[in-house]
């Protein structure tokens, strides 16, 4: 699936071969030179993921990684660092500071790309291409279609992406906020009832195939999106 990479990067001629091969592969690329662009950028539009250089003018990338895990917004977003050192200590540092993973220049762009599926896969998986399926749920992210207990089942685009995100995200309670900022994005605003809505509709579309037991709604926190089906009957 289509995910928001930002590229903060100094070098035009690495940040363009960077840029160029994720754009074919699909994804929407943002650049920056420095962390103060690299800022503006995710102040407009959260990335999916970000593709940190370890060394910048101005402030370094190991300390702009920690900047982003230190605040709320932009807490949970996946980081990889790109680096021409090799040290060991160097990698330990970059982990520390809140790196998801570590690519030593020169890579390869089939390298990159790959380590970029991983990443999303652990620490966002709804925003990659696999098949999921849950207690006879499945939903095909390529396809875009949905069948239960082998029923195929009809949805608009929003409660598609609320359903993946849900099934990725299972035994989890998301708040109204939170479902608004991972399904709709956090720079599209929205009133919270939003979200009512269309886990209404959800319901009603996997009620074909008797799924709409795994939404589970928790008084005064939010939903949740259970894999224990026959706890989900009870309640």
């Amino acid at each position: 699936m289509t995910s928001t990479i930002l590229v903060v990067e100094d070098e035009p001629a690495i940040a363009e071969l960077v840029a160029v091969n994720l754009s074919f592969a699909g994804h929407k690329v943002l650049r920056a030179g420095d962390a103060d662009q690299a800022r503006t950028l995710i102040t407009a539009e959260l990335p999916d993921l970000v593709l940190l250089d370890w060394m910048l003018p101005g402030k370094s990338g190991v300390q702009f990684a920690q900047e982003l895990r230190s605040q709320e917004r932009t807490r949970q977003v996946p980081v990889i660092m790109l680096t021409a050192r090799t040290d060991e200590q160097d990698k330990v540092d970059g982990l520390e500071a809140g790196a998801d993973d570590y690519i030593t220049k020169p890579f390869s762009p089939k390298e990159l790309l790959a380590r970029i599926k991983a990443v999303l896969r652990r620490r966002a998986p709804q925003l990659t291409d696999d098949t999921v399926e849950v207690q006879g749920l499945k939903l095909d992210p390529v396809t875009h279609r949905i069948s239960g207990n082998d029923k195929i089942l009809d949805m608009g685009p929003t409660e598609f992406r609320l359903l993946h995100f849900f099934m990725t995200h299972p035994e989890r309670v998301h708040s109204r906020t939170q479902l608004l900022d991972q399904v709709w994005g956090d720079h599209v605003f929205v009133e919270e009832r939003t979200v009512d809505v269309h886990i209404r509709r959800l319901r009603q579309a996997l009620t074909v195939s008797g799924h709409d037991r795994l939404i589970e709604t928790v008084r005064g926190a939010g939903y949740r999106f259970t894999t224990n089906a026959n706890a989900a009957q009870q309640a």
